[in-house]
């Protein structure tokens, strides 16, 4: 038992000298101030800090925040997440300008997140397909109660899986909303379709998910936005929402205000003042939860009829650490912190390419941005060179969606081959993000920093869980733990006990299996060397 004891000691001294665990980043002097509600594991160092063409340390969230490499921003939040939970919750900037009420932003401030808000229409519909209330093949048309029909292929089904991987023939043409008082079927008109048959080509369209919206409503009586809460949002103790319909006071107080410089996306003014775009709420919900309309008496409204009124394809307002419990209910395939709301074949069948860019026909790509399109999410193809491509020195084949309105630009990105999800969310772009382009892909700049810091910081702070086999589990253990806070040795003697780890801690483990008989199992909690003191949660 001695040498074992040694062998750890030597094994621990080893490691210590390796250097586990560094402080955390100070915070920059002059800048706002982080956010930071996960522990500060081993922060990216100018040797393992991903690199620009040029080969100069790429920029950090405060330089991106002021401009380098893109626009000024008003905010941006980021959180990096494992299977278990965040490990990386920052954010910077300010979730209000205005002086006399300004306001920091934080990991936990709810945001208007544009197109993301279709993964939780896809969530949704997969539950009710899970329960046997839809089918993703079958014509919608039986649904609706009435014929949905392109023009020009009068005799081709529309499918729901069509609908949700941009493949329907649907084109967003002369809008994709419609008013209060109008209905989906009234509001569809010859230009809203493309010449192609559905079923083959690929063209982004919002319109497309608000048709999706309006089935849902039809097989359940119930109106889309309090739809997604009753399936998605409450199931997985989310306080978010569409168009805030649902959501807590508390949410509605903390919202973020969505900024430019400039009166709109056609009126860029990087030197002028910052313009609120959307929910300078005051800490007051909107009296009508349909867009555009100051109150609104919905008691007549029928659902099944027009599912675009409650922003289906943008309006869902959640938080960054809210869209990384998304993302790891599909990297766990359908269960997060203990709530199972999809089956892991349902997951799979979600995740499933249905459009490839490869040589079929496309409308919308969004410059090549969009390859692969599964029902719901975006595939990123990781095939090196391709437009998707966002991070330097690699290739990616992550799942999620980008969100881009109003000032946003954000991304919830799901890294299944290493167990991670990516979510970043600027609040205020100083000038058109179109002025700066990626230099690798048809992302912007910016997102371009953003996505290699975050995959980066993944890379190099988080290793994997030990596996280990039945037989392992069923011999006597001797292992060191190193964490960022401290190493510890510890003995166990167990039929099945085996270390468990906090989801943010760095693992290096070693194991010697000994031929010892089941009893029980200790950790002793003396530390043999401690290293930084964690951050509460």
């Amino acid at each position: 038992m001695k040498w074992l004891t040694a062998a750890a000691i030597l094994l621990a001294l080893s490691c210590a000298a390796g250097g586990v665990a560094a402080k955390p980043a100070a915070r920059v002097p002059g800048r706002a101030p982080t956010s930071a509600t996960a522990r500060p594991l081993r922060p990216p160092t100018a040797a393992t800090s991903p690199v620009n063409r040029g080969g100069q340390e790429s920029p950090t969230l405060a330089q991106m925040l002021h401009g380098t490499p893109g626009p000024e921003l008003a905010g941006l939040a980021i959180v990096v997440a494992d299977h278990n939970g965040p490990v990386r919750a920052e954010a910077l900037g300010s979730a209000v300008l205005d002086p006399a009420r300004v306001r920091a932003l934080t990991p936990d401030t709810p945001v208007r997140v544009a197109s993301i808000s279709k993964l939780v229409v896809a969530l949704t519909a997969w539950r009710l397909i899970e329960q046997g209330k839809l089918s993703p093949d079958a014509d919608v048309s039986t649904y609706l109660g009435w014929p949905l029909r392109n023009p020009a292929h009068p005799d081709a089904r529309i499918t729901l899986r069509q609908l949700l991987s941009h493949t329907s023939s649907i084109d967003d043409g002369p809008g994709y909303s419609f008013g209060r008082t109008a209905t989906l079927r009234d509001g569809l008109t010859p230009a809203h379709w493309s010449a192609a048959m559905p079923g083959i080509r690929f063209s982004y369209a919002n319109l497309n998910y608000g048709i999706v919206a309006t089935v849902l409503e039809a097989v359940t009586h119930t109106r889309f936005d309090r739809l997604a809460r009753e399936q998605v949002l409450t199931p997985l103790h989310l306080d978010a929402c569409y168009n805030w319909s649902g959501c807590s006071p508390q949410a509605v107080a903390n919202a973020a205000v969505l900024y430019r410089r400039g009166k709109d996306e056609t009126a860029w003014n990087p030197a002028g003042p910052w313009v609120a775009q959307v929910d300078d709420l005051h800490g007051i919900a909107p009296a009508c939860p349909v867009r555009g309309e100051a109150a609104c008496d919905l008691t007549a409204y029928v659902p099944g009829t027009n599912g675009t009124l409650f922003s289906p394809q943008g309006g869902l307002r959640i938080s960054a650490r809210g869209l990384a419990k998304l993302g790891r209910l599909i990297l766990n395939r359908g269960e997060v912190d203990g709530v199972r709301l999809l089956r892991p074949q349902t997951v799979d069948a979600m995740l499933a390419p249905v459009w490839r860019d490869n040589g079929q026909p496309s409308g919308d790509t969004y410059n090549g941005l969009m390859r692969i399109y599964a029902s719901g999410p975006q595939l990123l193809s990781g095939e090196p060179r391709q437009r998707d491509q966002p991070v330097d020195g690699r290739t990616v084949a992550w799942a999620g969606h980008l969100g881009e309105a109003y000032g946003l630009l954000g991304g919830l990105w799901i890294d299944r081959a290493r167990g991670r999800v990516y979510v970043y969310l600027i609040t205020g772009l100083g000038d058109d993000p179109a002025r700066y382009p990626g230099h690798r892909s048809a992302f912007s700049a910016v997102e371009e920093a953003v996505l290699g810091e975050l995959a980066n910081f993944a890379d190099v702070t988080i290793r994997p869980r030990p596996r280990l086999s039945n037989m392992e589990r069923n011999v006597f253990v001797t292992g060191v733990q190193v964490t960022a806070r401290k190493l510890t040795l510890f003995v166990c003697v167990s039929a099945f006990a085996v270390p468990t780890f906090a989801a943010a801690e760095t693992q290096s483990i070693q194991y010697r299996p000994v031929r010892k008989p089941s009893g029980t199992c200790r950790e002793p909690q003396r530390s043999i060397l401690s290293r930084t003191q964690e951050q509460s949660r």
